[in-house]
């Protein structure tokens, strides 16, 4: 079994003879060596090769090294470089200016090699550690993300309960969670909820939230009562801080009547058949929040091809923008009117397309659950 491992270097310096002297000290260590005489030559080589570790003159041509260690820093791909700098300077505000922009070590000119060897070695080591833990706890995230993604219900899933889903997670941990069930042959039961927060907790509260839907929906209770019930349990494991909002709904489609409740949750769209497209007017306390809290039902009469619409705030608010969800919402009503004859598994992902046309990228979670009656 192959069991080398390339480790490579990048040494800028404009003096030829010292790139020479540590390029033989480092490639007699084993090392890969590249190297440049100026800065944007070393900023160029760093983004191309992504060596594991930098070691960088201050004075040289075109750019000194503490404005190509500033660039590296905006750089998603080369800021987790270490960077040591090599200098003449012994300038106590120099060193200062040099962690500050994010170097890991300063050697002062001229410098000795079994020095540098050294610290090369010790700062290889650290961020090879550093490396593995990052990889140990991304690991972790996507076996949270994998499990958030095993509890969602798909459209294929539940053919009579005839609704379409647009799920995007920010983070491997994401806040937003839905659920469909179907309590009878003609009733169906959907709910998208908000959990605060991006934290690996966060996916451990939506894990309980889909247990208690589960638990608490039946012919037997109303759509307050699920929630009052949920509510009861949330508050006494939610951590400080932390709640939820939620739309949970109820479709009769015997009886053509639909019961939701809102908790502190974007309004509804509602696209009836013959009508106008309009938001349901119905609004309650986010759970999780009061012991006592009253969830208030809304009950109404719809028709055979009307459409829902429930969605998280992350399908308004983008990144950059200080407009809430509730100074947005309206742009939804001439976008949903334009979707009418969108097939209902589509809707929800053209929604998502229609309405983020003109934004920035999202920087929240995103759920949106299209509805056909």
């Amino acid at each position: 079994m192959d069991t080398k491992q390339q480790i490579t270097i990048l040494i800028a310096d404009d003096t030829p003879i010292n790139l020479k002297l540590l390029q033989i000290s480092l490639e007699r260590e084993g090392y890969k060596v590249i190297s440049a005489i100026n800065g944007v030559a070393a900023r160029e080589l760093a983004d191309q090769h992504l060596p594991d570790l930098i070691l960088m003159d201050i004075i040289m041509p075109r750019e000194n090294g503490f404005e190509v260690v500033e660039k590296l820093q905006r750089n998603p791909r080369t800021n987790a470089i270490p960077v040591i700098f090599l200098t003449g300077n012994d300038d106590l505000s120099a060193k200062v200016k040099s962690f500050e922009l994010g170097a890991v070590d300063y050697i002062i000119k001229p410098f000795n090699t079994s020095e540098v060897l050294a610290r090369v070695r010790l700062h290889l080591k650290l961020s090879l550690a550093t490396k593995a833990l990052v990889q140990r706890q991304t690991e972790k995230l996507k076996q949270i993300h994998d499990a958030q993604a095993a509890m969602l219900v798909h459209p294929a899933d539940l053919p009579r309960a005839n609704f379409g889903i647009y799920y995007s997670s920010l983070f491997e941990a994401g806040g937003d969670f839905y659920d469909v069930l179907q309590v009878s042959d003609k009733i169906s039961v959907y709910m998208v909820a908000d959990v605060s927060g991006h934290d690996i907790g966060t996916s451990f509260i939506t894990a309980a939230v889909k247990a208690l839907i589960q638990q608490n929906s039946s012919l037997i209770y109303s759509p307050a009562d699920s929630m009052k019930m949920m509510n009861s349990v949330l508050i006494d494991i939610l951590p400080e801080g932390k709640y939820l909002t939620a739309v949970y709904a109820r479709l009769n489609r015997q009886t053509l009547v639909l019961s939701l409740v809102n908790a502190g949750h974007p309004p509804v769209l509602y696209v009836p058949v013959a009508g106008p497209a309009r938001f349901i007017a119905a609004q309650g306390t986010p759970v999780g929040i009061l012991r006592d809290a009253y969830f208030d039902t809304c009950e109404m009469k719809v028709e055979p091809k009307d459409r829902l619409y429930i969605y998280s705030d992350g399908l308004l608010e983008r990144a950059g923008s200080r407009r809430v969800w509730t100074a947005l919402h309206h742009e939804l009503l001439p976008i949903a009117e334009t979707m009418r004859h969108v097939p209902i598994r589509e809707a929800a992902a053209i929604l998502n397309e229609r309405a983020g046309a003109e934004k920035n990228e999202p920087d929240d979670d995103i759920v949106i659950m299209a509805i056909e009656v």
